[in-house]
């Protein structure tokens, strides 16, 4: 469309999938690869306006270079109380106003007091603790019957036993962390019910946190607690600090350990790569090009614009919303040579924008790098012959066409 006064603007899409619908458009297609029909938007035009489930159209964005950009720009918005913010579904209170979604300098203030354990010198200090933890499930992987899940045996565990010994959470309370963030990450469900499930966790979180005030550890959730006794934080505010942390912690890297051995199942050139090398150059590109190939995150970055911004010859107004689908924008052949295809040797794969970029970039990302690492240079070697169970391949499993978070719900393997 065009208007006085403006660039001309790419027409508005009535007919493509909304970004509510794009997980849901992988069904019968490459399980791997982003929609046909974001691929389709990024060779026609550097932006496009789609219509969402309010009727609201914001800018979708998808190639890498304008993602980069505009993520950096401080004149656009994450808070999505902010006019024009493109909502994935409606606001039910400002209860689960995560710090995430705040601006500068409300933002900062509130990571700055979770970021340190997440440094890289310090997580890098976790590695022989992240070792015996994978050492040990596949320990008892071995010791087991076949086929096995590998989600339920492998995936899961890691990074729930990784992330609970950095908060100060017990394991034992695994199954109903794990139950009510799966309810909280699925998109297809009423928002009540995931609105229900995030009430449950900040419940517990808020419990926890309560015993943690008699009796502290030297654990993350213990700062939180000296936070809200310093009159830093509110309760409420730590509440959900912690529930983001544990809800992210586990779930974004366990449906990555389990995508990613699918994948390499399904790439067994690269997969031979990994099982006959421990150089650890390999394995830190072979993780670094997983996440850009797969880039399980599936809402997009979403924004809302304060100010004009010309960009790209196109007028983006105040008032606007902006959805970088980063997934697609790690598939920018501008950006990444052939980026269709998985080479765990690329070299510049760790310039993707899987943990997104600018100040919001994600803050776990040292650690799940971490994770990913050992789990790739250990699992492989340690199973030579580990395989997809019964008769089908990869296209055959239950992929999480419905969630914000994609991955498969089952890995069924043997070896």
């Amino acid at each position: 469309m065009t208007s006085a006064g403006h660039a001309t603007q790419p027409p508005l899409i009535e007919d493509d999938p909304s970004p509510e619908d794009f997980p849901m458009a992988r069904a019968g297609r490459c399980p791997f690869d982003p929609p046909p029909a974001l691929a389709a938007m990024q060779r026609r035009a550097r932006f496009e306006r789609v219509r969402l489930w309010d009727g609201s159209t914001p800018w979708l964005v998808t190639r890498y270079a304008d993602q980069r950009a505009l993520l950096l720009d401080r004149r656009v918005s994450a808070n999505p109380f902010t006019p024009g913010y493109p909502l994935p579904t409606p606001l039910t209170g400002r209860s689960s106003f995560s710090f995430i979604l705040r601006d500068d300098p409300e933002h900062a203030r509130l990571r700055r007091m979770v970021q340190a354990p997440f440094t890289i010198k310090r997580v890098e200090a976790m590695r022989p603790a992240v070792q015996r933890i994978v050492d040990d499930r596949i320990d008892e992987l071995l010791a087991g019957p076949r086929p096995v899940d590998l989600v339920r045996a492998f995936a899961l565990p890691v990074p729930s036993l990784v992330i609970c010994e950095l908060l100060g959470v017990p394991y034992a309370d695994h199954a109903f962390f794990q139950e009510h963030s799966a309810v909280l990450l699925k998109g297809d469900l009423d928002p009540a019910l995931r609105s229900a499930a995030h009430e449950e966790l900040s419940r517990y979180l808020d419990d926890l946190m309560g015993r943690k005030m008699a009796a502290p550890a030297d654990d993350l959730l213990s700062g939180l607690v000296s936070r809200v006794e310093s009159g830093e934080l509110t309760r409420q505010e730590a509440a959900q600090m912690g529930v983001l942390l544990l809800v992210a912690g586990h779930e974004t890297t366990a449906n990555m350990i389990a995508l990613g051995t699918a994948a390499l199942l399904e790439h067994p050139e690269q997969l031979a790569l990994l099982r006959a090398s421990d150089d650890p150059a390999l394995i830190t590109s072979a993780v670094e090009e997983l996440l850009r190939y797969l880039t399980i995150t599936h809402t997009g970055r979403r924004r809302a614009v304060l100010e004009d911004i010309e960009i790209a010859g196109v007028t983006l107004r105040a008032g606007e919303g902006i959805i970088c689908s980063n997934d697609i924008a790690n598939r920018d052949p501008d950006a990444f040579t052939d980026p269709d295809h998985l080479d765990l040797a690329r070299g510049d794969a760790r310039r993707h924008v899987a943990f997104g970029f600018g100040v919001h970039q994600c803050l776990g990302q040292p650690l799940a790098r971490l994770e990913l690492q050992v789990v790739c240079g250990t699992l492989y070697r340690r199973i030579p012959t580990l395989r997809l169970a019964g008769d089908g391949g990869p296209g055959d499993l239950a992929f999480k066409h419905d969630g914000a978070v994609y991955g498969v719900y089952e890995l069924p393997v043997t070896w």
